[in-house]
């Protein structure tokens, strides 16, 4: 008689396992939302795991079921950050053709993005890689993703030879990103006019007789 092999079969796990893995799976949304809110605040390195977790209902251990550090939990925010401004922009310049016109809605996005003063894209614009030296690589490597949107729209633009389309991009994108330490929601122009007369004053510097 063929004597048959033994299979060992893992214990299903507890009831009670189940429903605290799950429980902790859905806290990831709020973690994350929490994450980007102290850190936006705060800035990386003085925000507290503490703060974090507390107002999830999470012990200050048990965010290293989701992530093995305080670094992990910012790669993860700024990726949330850069994906939804990814989506922004790409929604709002796809169905566009002029090139001009394709940059400026890009920047209406961004700048409209950025000023609503949300939390992940507050994280993305105001930390920056050195101030995570551990994960600097990862966060560049994100930032980078996103503004090779607009790497690719100045490529399309009609210029002049002598334009150095590189020191253009960063001079907008510059200008774009300080408009948050002077902005006022009081003053007389909106995020959208505010981009709309950068990229009008680009335009008619760069074709000036």
């Amino acid at each position: 008689m063929t004597k048959l092999a033994r299979v060992e079969v893992a214990p299903e796990p507890a009831p009670d396992a189940v429903k605290g893995a799950r429980r902790a799976h859905n806290r990831l949304p709020q973690l994350l939302d929490e994450a980007a809110r102290v850190f936006a605040l705060r800035g990386f390195a003085a925000a507290s795991v503490r703060e974090i977790v507390e107002p999830v209902g999470m012990l200050p251990g048990s965010l290293y079921y989701h992530f093995e550090t305080k670094e992990d939990l910012l790669v993860a925010v700024y990726r949330e950050g850069v994906r939804r401004l990814s989506v922004k922009v790409d929604d709002a310049t796809l169905p566009l053709r002029e090139p001009w016109t394709r940059l400026e809605a890009a920047c209406v996005t961004h700048l409209s993005a950025l000023l609503d003063r949300t939390d992940y894209s507050r994280v993305v614009i105001r930390i920056r890689p050195d101030d995570a030296p551990l994960v600097a690589g990862q966060l560049t490597l994100l930032r980078d993703s996103y503004e090779q949107r607009f790497v690719a729209l100045i490529d399309e633009l009609p210029l002049p030879r002598s334009v150095a389309r590189r020191d253009l991009r960063l001079m907008l994108m510059g200008a774009l990103n300080w408009s948050q330490t002077w902005f006022s929601e009081d003053g007389a122009l909106s995020p959208e006019q505010i981009a709309r007369r950068f990229v009008r004053l680009l335009k008619t510097g760069l074709f000036k007789p």
